[in-house]
């Protein structure tokens, strides 16, 4: 496995690649592909979409936000895991991906104005649950959370074909995990 160091112009890649795959991946789907999930209490590719879009506005920029003003001290605000459960209610996968977007675009563009150089990029701030952690750590962790729920999303949808594959199953292992 090749691990590579921390490049912000990198993650910012990726960042804004996220809002396209979603689109891509789920825009116009019926309801049965969106609503997939992997069975009780996980989530549909409608409530990932949810959860991301409760980040931009809750979570990544605030936080980094907070760390660039110098205030290491005040714990974050925590962060509601399962806000989207009410906050996307009512809302069709069209409004999702469109306010996703907006919003990425948003922080982005704020991202790149905070000009954060590699000095700033050691500077900490205090998670509720984690305790003292760095910029860097934030937004490697934004880029890392993105990966997971595209990951999480992609697996959520190939197992609602898991026993319609039939004897195949046995080289998606995707399918059992």
């Amino acid at each position: 496995m090749i691990e590579a160091g921390f490049d912000l112009e990198e993650c910012i890649e990726i960042l804004r690649r996220t809002p396209g795959v979603l689109r891509a991946l789920l825009d116009g789907l019926p309801e049965g592909w969106l609503l997939a999930n992997e069975g009780p209490e996980t989530w549909s590719s409608f409530d990932v979409l949810g959860h991301l879009i409760h980040g931009e506005r809750t979570d990544w920029i605030p936080r980094a936000r907070q760390i660039l003003s110098g205030d290491s001290a005040t714990p974050f605000a925590p962060f509601d895991r399962f806000a989207q459960l009410r906050e996307s209610e009512g809302k069709g996968i069209g409004d999702l991906l469109k306010e996703f977007e907006e919003l990425r675009a948003r922080n982005v563009g704020l991202l790149l104005e905070f000009g954060i150089g590699v000095d700033e990029l050691g500077w900490q701030g205090t998670h509720p649950e984690l305790g003292v952690v760095t910029l860097r750590e934030l937004l490697s962790t934004w880029v890392t959370h993105d990966l997971t729920h595209l990951a999480q999303i992609a697996r959520a949808m190939a197992k609602r074909q898991r026993k319609q594959v039939g004897p195949w199953r046995e080289y998606l292992p995707l399918l059992d995990r």
